[in-house]
């Protein structure tokens, strides 16, 4: 019976047929072997009591059902956390490629169990880049081996995404460490009994620092120090529409003894690392949810019949996947999921290569894109499964739930159009919008014309209206109209991602490879045509937005 999490078919073309994963195929397969099966056999099992049975604030702690831990106990004994970290602190060493294909079989089977090790692994990725070596062996070399948990502590109350104004203190001690005193908003995998002790990463200013995000520095705080609590205390839990099996937490540090990462005023940039990382893995998450709402409707519309072939009523019902708009909303799903893990796999085969150029220019259209795309898709696999797929006993239902929150954590949907267009199109002269221009007129040299000539059409455009954005003289201006920005950046990408996929399916037949044609052929046709409306309005320095006064509303 196939999977309704992901397709394992759709992976290993994607890995071996279109991005040729240099290593061992053997071994990588084996690791993807065991992921999908924890995958199902022990996240998806919960994934619906997770929604149901909520994370429980009880006397200062965090209750969860005992499934959780379960399942994060099998993740841990097969050595996922370190799969792709050095051997020298206990990892694998795997590509950061094969990673991120065993990491989307636990969002798509329950992606609030998934996100304790999501989070763990990027907390010890970025102290691995940038703690000291007696951070890495008193704390990473925990988390690797799942005995540590680890979070990162950014927004405030009163902040929110505004970093620059976080309040939270770091005093001085005589022994080189620090007193953090503040309180933390929104920490998801905050507080829990699920490992033997969490690592806090924290954003807090040291008094007489520069003002601003520039006064910001990095700490560990573990949750305990020998034993002991460590002045992190829980102070509520959030509920939320979706995404439940991940608690999210408020935290309140009370001269919590912090250690400082790195420099003085840089916790910034270091957290950029995690926050980066966490990005790209919030698209995947989002990819994941996407797909298994598809594989759910798909396997819904073949086997739902309803209403007859040109409505003789003599004949048989017919499956509804044979009706021309069901198929229409199933194949925008797949060109929408394919098309989106295409794009987060080829992030990380980035991250392989340690291209960061072109990696820094997609990692906001990574983020955003499957986060409205992907949603959409779930949007979608409800409307397919018309009023069964509106009602709690089908799982759609949840997916678009879960997957409502990509567009807002980790950066929302406009901070990642203001960071697109107000800073990596403009970055080194304008290097990496450059460089994106010319890997995908690379691509559309290898394809045939009647694909290639829109895209390269869509990129010129691109171009041109960056340049006259940022030729107006007004910042503000050029910035207001920034997300229809990102969304034409994002879909001409999806177009480009689709073009590769065409390229490396040319002379292949069989089912498989003629669905990635037709998907294809769909997002040409569809949704690239979208994209010059959006550059239009941007190009026309439309000044609706800015000019409309709050007290207008």
């Amino acid at each position: 019976m196939a999977s309704t999490l992901l397709s394992r078919r759709d992976l290993d073309f994607l890995l071996y047929e279109w991005l040729q994963v240099p290593g061992d195929r053997q071994t990588y397969d084996a690791v993807l072997d065991l992921a999908e099966q924890i995958a199902t056999e022990r996240f998806a099992t919960h994934n619906r009591r997770n929604d149901l049975e909520e994370p429980v604030f009880d006397n200062g702690r965090v209750v969860l059902h005992e499934e959780v831990g379960k399942a994060l106990k099998a993740y841990n004994e097969a050595g996922f956390i370190g799969a792709g970290m050095p051997e020298s602190v206990g990892g694998m060493d795997l590509p950061a490629t094969v990673c991120g294909a065993l990491m989307a079989w636990f969002h798509a089977a329950n992606v609030g169990t998934a996100a304790y090790p999501l989070l763990t692994v990027a907390n010890a990725n970025l102290l691995l880049a940038h703690g000291s070596q007696e951070m890495i062996d008193t704390y990473v070399r925990p988390m690797v081996e799942g005995r540590y948990f680890g979070t990162m502590c950014l927004s405030e109350p009163q902040a929110g995404s505004s970093l620059g104004d976080i309040t939270t203190r770091a005093e001085r001690q005589h022994d080189g460490s620090f007193r953090i005193t503040g309180s933390k908003m929104w920490i998801s995998a905050g507080e829990h009994d699920l490992s033997e002790n969490i690592v806090h990463l924290v954003l807090a200013k040291v008094p007489g620092g520069p003002a601003g995000s520039r006064g910001i520095s990095l700490f560990v705080v573990p949750k305990l120090i020998d034993g002991e609590r460590n002045g992190v205390t829980l102070a509520g839990i959030n509920h939320k529409m979706g995404f439940r099996g991940t608690v999210n937490t408020v935290l309140s540090f009370e001269d919590a003894t912090g250690y400082l990462v790195g420099e003085e005023n840089r916790g910034l940039p270091y957290m950029f690392h995690m926050m980066n990382e966490a990005r790209i893995g919030v698209g995947l998450g989002a990819t994941a949810l996407g797909y298994s709402g598809y594989l759910h409707s798909l396997g819904y519309a073949k086997g739902r019949p309803q209403g007859r072939a040109g409505g003789d009523a003599t004949t048989p019902q017919v499956p509804i996947i044979q009706h021309p708009d069901v198929r229409r909303m199933l194949l925008a799903q797949k060109s929408y999921v394919e098309g989106a893990l295409a794009l987060e796999l080829y992030c990380m085969k980035l991250v392989d290569a340690h291209e960061e150029l072109l990696l820094g220019m997609l990692t906001p259209i990574a983020k955003s894109w499957p986060s409205q795309w992907c949603l959409e898709a779930n949007s979608l696999a409800i409307q397919v499964l018309g009023g069964y797929g509106y009602t709690r006993e089908y799982p759609v239902e949840q997916l678009y739930r879960d997957n409502r929150l990509n567009p807002i954590h980790e950066g929302t949907h406009g901070i990642q159009a203001l960071d697109l267009l107000g800073r990596k199109v403009t970055q080194q002269d304008g290097a990496g919008l450059v460089k994106l221009a010319e890997t995908i007129y690379a691509t559309c040299d290898r394809a045939p014309e009647e694909y290639a000539a829109p895209l390269r059409a869509a990129v010129d455009r691109i171009v041109e209206v960056t340049q006259k954005v940022w030729g107006a003289g007004d910042v503000a201006l050029s910035l207001a109209n920034a997300t229809p920005f990102l969304e034409a950046v994002g879909h001409t990408v999806l177009a480009w991602i689709w073009l590769e996929q065409l390229v490396a399916v040319e002379g292949k037949d069989g089912d498989f490879y003629e669905g990635k044609r037709r998907a294809a052929q769909y997002f040409f046709a569809w949704e690239l045509p979208k994209v010059h409306p959006q550059l239009d309005l941007v190009a026309s320095l439309d000044r609706t937005t800015l000019d409309m006064e709050p007290r207008y509303f």
